[in-house]
């Protein structure tokens, strides 16, 4: 829900800024970043709930912790990516299949009600799925608007074929 809410904040104070300043909204700048801002924010977490984070991960994975780290580090960079234009498409699609790649670690750390803050089994439960699955869609259709669509061929979803 934070991360969501970061997003959605930065997005909007942005956009107003932007339109009171130079007149236009800038919506393709605004919502990158937004996007950085909220990966900066998750990233944090990482390095933060190392321990929690490590806990939603399989037994079958070794270096927990540093899987955790890596990802943490992958956030930052991912935001980086989304600042510059010439990296937005890259970052675009290296997070959208980190996306993909983490969720089924949100649904083990559900089932299993773990903590991500504590690495505790006290944590929302399945109930969370209800939110965090709609969220990575959202996710996923905000990165592919403002950071992929330029770059992808228009006859998959022009108005003229």
């Amino acid at each position: 829900m934070k991360p969501l809410l970061v997003l959605l904040s930065f997005f909007a104070v942005a956009s107003l800024l932007f339109k009171i300043f130079s007149g236009s909204w800038h919506i393709t700048v605004t919502g990158n970043f937004a996007l950085s801002i909220m990966l900066l924010f998750t990233a944090i977490g990482h390095f933060k709930f190392t321990s929690g984070m490590a806990a939603m991960l399989p037994r079958i994975f070794p270096l927990k912790k540093a899987i955790v780290y890596v990802t943490g580090v992958l956030e930052i960079l991912l935001a980086a990516g989304f600042i510059f234009p010439q990296f937005r498409l890259l970052a675009g699609v290296v997070f959208i299949i980190f996306l993909i790649l983490a969720l089924p670690s949100n649904i083990r750390a559900a089932f299993l009600h773990i903590n991500y803050e504590t690495g505790e089994r006290n944590g929302r439960g399945p109930a969370y799925l209800w939110f965090r699955v709609p969220m990575q869609l959202f996710l996923l259709l905000w990165v592919f608007y403002f950071s992929i669509h330029d770059h992808f061929p228009k006859c998959f979803y022009s108005e003229d074929n």
